[in-house]
């Protein structure tokens, strides 16, 4: 198990229930990049990747 699957476990059984929308997630992604910019290589390469995920070509 990788370290992230703990995280994304605890994501799921805290608020697996809520539903979220792209602002929201994208608001919460740039408090994140805010609070730890070395993050903010990762979180873009994530944030395009979720925006492209429907794009057969990507």
């Amino acid at each position: 198990m990788y370290f992230t699957d703990r995280g994304l476990e605890e994501l799921v059984k805290r608020r697996g229930d809520e539903e979220v929308t792209p602002a929201w997630l994208a608001e919460e992604l740039q408090v994140f990049v805010d609070t730890f910019p070395e993050f903010e290589t990762p979180i873009e390469r994530f944030a395009t990747r979720l925006a492209r995920s429907d794009d057969p070509d990507d």
